[in-house]
């Protein structure tokens, strides 16, 4: 046992420093088959084997190259300038249409930090422009950035349902209700704090409901292509990867309609494609090699057994494993701490009884929460970025304080009452 406490605290040390992350799982991997089964490493090339003959898998790549397509075709511009008028109706305006772009552009996205970098680079100089407190205008932006992982497409539950052999569909409409939710309860904050302290929010001039509805159905392209991603996957039409397919072929049609598609334009998002899927399938590779070793070597069913023998009720258990996440939250970014927690996480949720659908919405939930948190939450140092230097990562990270609690609030909901989450899936499937 001193044995396995020493290579797990190198391993976290290693993991903490940043450097490498996939070569560090890769080589720790390694060491514990060289361990325990004295350099047996035919058992780790049929799982890397398994790993990219996976069909699963293959909807991740073309999900990246979607949402790197539709940043650089200038859809979500397109979205912010439709709904805007609408939001003039809701106190806090604008603010309220950063909840509300991040929310649409989620759900053909799959991806937090890009949904915050595309809504931030369109929304931030302007609001700022128009006198928003740079409070408000940071903390809605980082905060609707975490619905890009909850709301499918979702990368973070491609690669959880994949991981752990669990349905991506149903992983995704799971995602629907929760996501939902939570961006209303965002709204809700925003509204009632514009109501209290009117003077933080510039009132601007309230668009009249006819020519706001008509503004609004210019974003009909993007409905378009929300139906041909999540539309056929729940009509059963499709398969996430055939809905990932269909996804990306429709934002090229349609950028191409708009006059906004070129060679350049794809050549530049299919090589950030390479780029993005290329970090993450290193940490994969990684992350598949630890977990082998740590399988065959039978520590994750050993703390299972034992925390089940412990006595402790499952929700004692659950908000100890609730803790853990948020705390590698302020450490580790959300790939990463979904690979390396789950083979001792998902054994042990599962073995007291919960639903793996559920508990899949729940880590996602739990990642939102940590890419909030400081010192290295990803989204506040995407909107830090975005500001140029105007705001200080310590300003960036109190103005999602806020917004943090109400992720707290969001998962504290599903689950005591786990139905949010698994009366759709349930429903469709």
């Amino acid at each position: 046992m001193e044995l396995w406490i020493v290579i797990l605290a190198l391993l976290g040390v290693t993991l903490l420093s940043g450097n490498l992350i996939g070569i560090t799982l890769i080589l720790f991997g390694i060491v514990l088959v060289e361990y325990t089964f004295n350099g047996n490493f035919i058992v780790l090339g049929n799982g890397l084997w398994n790993l990219f003959n996976s069909f699963p898998l293959t909807a991740l790549p073309i999900f990246i190259f979607l949402g790197e397509l539709l940043a650089k075709t200038g859809v979500s511009r397109q979205i912010y300038t439709a709904l805007s008028p609408l939001f003039s109706h809701l106190p806090g305006q604008l603010i309220q249409a950063n909840i509300g772009t991040c929310t649409m552009f989620a759900s053909v996205c799959g991806s937090s930090q890009a949904t915050a970098a595309v809504v931030g680079s369109i929304a931030y100089t302007e609001l700022e422009r128009q006198k928003y407190l740079p409070r408000w205008i940071a903390g809605s932006i980082a905060a609707g950035g975490t619905l890009g992982i909850m709301i499918p497409p979702s990368l973070a539950l491609i690669l959880y349902g994949w991981w752990e052999e669990v349905s991506v569909g149903r992983l995704f409409v799971a995602g629907v209700i929760p996501g939902v939710i939570t961006a209303s309860l965002f709204m809700l904050y925003i509204g009632c704090i514009a109501k209290m302290r009117p003077s933080e929010f510039p009132q601007r001039e309230v668009v009249p409901w006819g020519i706001a509805i008509k503004a609004s159905l210019k974003v009909w392209p993007f409905i378009f292509l929300v139906f041909a991603i999540l539309g056929t996957l729940i009509l059963g039409l499709a398969t996430p990867t055939e809905s990932a397919a269909l996804g990306a072929a429709t934002a090229m049609i349609l950028a191409a309609m708009n006059r906004q598609l070129s060679i350049k334009v794809l050549w530049d998002s299919l090589v950030d494609t390479v780029l993005v899927m290329s970090t993450i399938g290193l940490i994969i590779i990684g992350a598949t090699v630890l977990s082998q070793a740590l399988a065959l070597s039978g520590l994750p069913s050993q703390i299972a057994e034992t925390v089940a023998n412990s006595g402790l009720p499952p929700i004692v258990i659950l908000i100890a494993v609730y803790c853990l996440y948020l705390v590698l939250g302020c450490l580790l970014a959300a790939i990463e701490m979904l690979l390396i927690t789950l083979p001792f996480t998902f054994p042990l949720i599962i073995g007291l009884g919960y639903d793996p659908v559920w508990f899949g919405i729940a880590v996602v939930m739990l990642i939102e929460i940590g890419m909030l948190t400081p010192p290295l939450g990803m989204n506040l140092f995407i909107i830090l970025a975005v500001s140029e230097g105007r705001m200080s990562l310590g300003e960036v990270a109190r103005s999602c304080i806020p917004f943090w609690f109400i992720l707290i609030a969001s998962l504290t909901l599903i689950t005591i009452f786990p139905q949010i989450v698994l009366f759709l899936p349930n429903l469709v499937f």
